[in-house]
C-alpha cells in the first residue's frame, strides 16, 4: 500500500508586479509513486480528452469532464469527439491555474517508457529546470492527466509530459480547434509548438488567451524545458475542475 508524505511547499507571493497570492499548498507525495526526469511539451488540440472515455480510467471518479462546443457545457461521456467528426472538446477550464509566483496547477498528457499502470487522472509535481530554450528553474506544476501524449515524445526513448496550453500547437489533431473555434488549419502558430509571441495569444478566442500567456507570464517564454516529475495526490481544485481522481 502506497505510503503518503505532507510536503508544504513554501513559495512566493509577488507575481508580475502584484501580489497574487499567499497560498502556500501542501503537496502530498505517494511513497512508491512514478517519478524520474522527463522532456516537456505543449500542447492545444482541442479534442476530446483520452481520459474523458470511461473504458481508459480505471478509477470510480470520473472520467474526465469533456465539453460542447461552448467550452463550457459538459457533454455526454458517449461523445464522439469534435476531432473525428463529433461534438465533444476540452473543457475551457482545463487550462493552467497560477497559485503563486512559482506554483501552478494544470492539465497534461504524456507519454512514459514504460508506465507502471493506467495513468489517467493520475497528478505529477513537475519541477523545471533550465534549458535550451530558457530557464524555467524555480517553477513547479501539479498536473493530472487528463489525455495520452505520443507525437511529442522522442521516439518514444524519453519520457514525455505534454502540457495542456491554448495556443501550444494542435499537433496531429488539426480538426478540433477548427471545428470548435474556427481556428486556421494548422491551428494558431505552428502546428506544432502554436504561437512564438506573447502577442500571439491575441489571436486566440478571448476564452483561451490567459491560459495561452500562461507561458510567458509563469513560465518565463520558456519553451520544452527538461523536468523531474513525481507522483503526488491530486489537489481538490484540480478534481473539482476535471471531475475525475485516481483511487
Amino acid at each position: 500500500m502506497k505510503v503518503l508524505i505532507v510536503l508544504t511547499i513554501w513559495l512566493g507571493v509577488v507575481f508580475c508586479g502584484s501580489v497574487i497570492s499567499e497560498r502556500k499548498p501542501e503537496i502530498k507525495k505517494v511513497v512508491g509513486g512514478f517519478s524520474g526526469s522527463c522532456t516537456t511539451s505543449r500542447y492545444w488540440d482541442c479534442c476530446k480528452p483520452t481520459c474523458s472515455w470511461k473504458g481508459n480510467t480505471d478509477t470510480d471518479v470520473g472520467p474526465v469532464k469533456a465539453c460542447s462546443a461552448d467550452g463550457v457545457t459538459v457533454s455526454d461521456e458517449d461523445t464522439q469527439s469534435g476531432c473525428v467528426g463529433g461534438s465533444s472538446y476540452m473543457c475551457n477550464n482545463q487550462q493552467s491555474i497560477v497559485i503563486n509566483s512559482t506554483l501552478a496547477y494544470g492539465f497534461a498528457a504524456a507519454v512514459f517508457k514504460t508506465p507502471p499502470e493506467n495513468m489517467c487522472c493520475t497528478c505529477f509535481l513537475v519541477t523545471f529546470q533550465k534549458g535550451e530554450w530558457g530557464d524555467c528553474s524555480g517553477k513547479q506544476m501539479v498536473v493530472q492527466l487528463t489525455n495520452t501524449g505520443g507525437s511529442s515524445s522522442v521516439n518514444g526513448t524519453e519520457d514525455n509530459i505534454e502540457i495542456g496550453m491554448p495556443g501550444g500547437g494542435v499537433g496531429y489533431y488539426t480538426e478540433g480547434c477548427k471545428t470548435q473555434w474556427n481556428a486556421p488549419d494548422q491551428g494558431w502558430g505552428d502546428q506544432y509548438g502554436g504561437v512564438t509571441t506573447e502577442d500571439g495569444c491575441n489571436d486566440l478566442p478571448t476564452q483561451l488567451q490567459s491560459g495561452c500567456k500562461f507561458r510567458w507570464e509563469f513560465l518565463n517564454g520558456c519553451s520544452n524545458p527538461p523536468a523531474t516529475f513525481e507522483q503526488v495526490v491530486c489537489p481538490q481544485e484540480i478534481v473539482d475542475i476535471s471531475g475525475c481522481k485516481m483511487d
